[in-house]
Formats: structure tokens, sequence, C-alpha cells
């Protein structure tokens, strides 16, 4: 049944896809579709606009008009459903794993050219992904947290040897991949693992924007206070950013 109510209303020439709104909804009515924010259904908006705040551009406002009651139960439901499913404990990329440092024999036994490919992968371990990343993974466990946006790693060229080297890292996409579940996945972390710091590192598009935020609320999820950095890379690889 439709009522007249307060529901947030997008401009979409204002807005720029960057997601900054999304995790400010807690009922998940909010996604990036088509590069743009959208209003995934009236339901799940409780058209109280704490998402407004987090809008850089202006684009998000509350408005009047006809639309589906704000349904709690339904929101509970769609919340549920957008939870990353458990796969299969045989899947190689759920393996957690920690790799050991090479031995001095193993070192001395390298071809000499690899320096000249790159240098060594500062990888420790397995796997890379926050949405397969356990919070009772081993290696979380009193790390430096570095947490970076996909595109990273293929701008910046010498990554493993400037940033990963004595850092746990975790990568994803805050455009393409949900953010509440990113902010809870986190938050999990940041409850159970005793992380030292944090280093977040994005690209300068207004996408990549929304990962230190995303970072951030997971802390204050779980009520934990953690040094954190921030490195922004231009899309040719230089960095722009250090704080």
């Amino acid at each position: 049944m439709k009522t007249v109510r307060k529901i947030i209303e997008i401009d979409e020439e204002l807005c720029d896809g960057c997601g900054q709104c999304v995790p400010g909804c807690a009922e998940g009515a909010l996604q990036i579709i088509d590069g743009k924010a959208r209003v995934v259904s009236d339901i799940y908006c409780d058209g109280l606009g704490a998402c407004i705040g987090e809008c850089p551009t202006g684009a998000l406002r509350i408005i009047e008009r006809k639309a589906a009651q704000f349904d709690e139960k339904a929101v509970e439901l769609h919340l549920a459903k957008k939870a990353l499913p458990v796969m299969p404990c045989g899947c190689p990329s759920t393996n957690v794993q920690t790799f050991g440092t090479a031995t001095s024999c193993q070192k001395a036994n390298k071809p000499a050219d690899i320096g000249e490919r790159g240098g060594e992968s500062a990888l420790t371990h397995w796997p890379v992904q926050i949405r397969l990343v356990p919070a009772s993974a081993p290696f979380l466990k009193g790390a430096d947290l570095i947490v970076i946006a996909d595109c990273t790693a293929v701008a910046f060229p010498t990554l493993h040897r400037d940033l990963l080297k004595g850092k746990v890292v975790m990568m994803g996409c805050p455009k393409f991949d949900d953010v509440q579940d990113y902010i809870n996945r986190f938050a999990d972390i940041f409850r159970t693992a005793d992380i030292k710091s944090v280093t977040t590192v994005v690209m300068e598009v207004p996408c990549c924007s929304g990962l230190p935020m995303i970072v951030k609320k997971g802390m204050e999820a779980a009520d934990r206070k953690i040094p954190i950095e921030e490195v922004v890379l231009s899309t040719r690889g230089k960095i722009l950013k250090h704080s």
C-alpha cells in the first residue's frame, strides 16, 4: 500500500557514483547501479536521511511523495540475502594459508634475473579478497593491515616493495562490491584480531574514495580506535597523498 511519506530522492546529474552514501544507509536501500546511486526499493528506505551527509556532491535529498511503506522485516531479509554465502571448504580461494619466509638456501637458489623482473612478492598469506578473509585468520592477529582497492595493484608498479612489505593485505572494490558487507567484515576483524594499524590505498577516481570510509565505519562499529594512514594514487601510478 502506498502513502505519502518522506523518502530519499537522488539527482542523477549531481551523482558521480562515488558510493559514499551506500554505507550511510544501514537498511541497504542504496546501491551503485550503472555508475549512479539508486534506491533499490522504496520499502527499504526509512526516509530518515542518514545517507545525505555522506554525499560530497549534494545529490541526495529528502522529499515527500507516494511510496510503499517502509518494511523493517523486508529490510532484514534484504540484508541477509546480501551476505556472502559460505563457500565449500574445498575451494582453493577460501583455504587460509600463511607463507613462510624463504630460507637462506632458497634465496641463494633463486634465479638471478628475478630482481630484474620486479623483485620478490611481499605477499605473506592467502586469501586476499576482503570477502574471503575470515576474521579468525591467524595472519590477522596483531597485524599491520593494508587495505587496497583492486586497481591499485595494476597502477602502482612497486606496490610489493613500497607498500605491502611487512603488512597483511586485503583488497576489493568499493564501487562494485557490497559496501555493508565490507563494513561488517572489518568490524568483525577489528573486534577480534587486535589489528595494530591500518593503511588504505586507493586511486584518485571518485569511486575509490569510499574505501577509507568503509574501514573507518568498521572501526566505529567495532568500537575500536586504530591508527590509520591513507594513500591516494594517480591513474598513472604516482603517490598523490600519503597521510
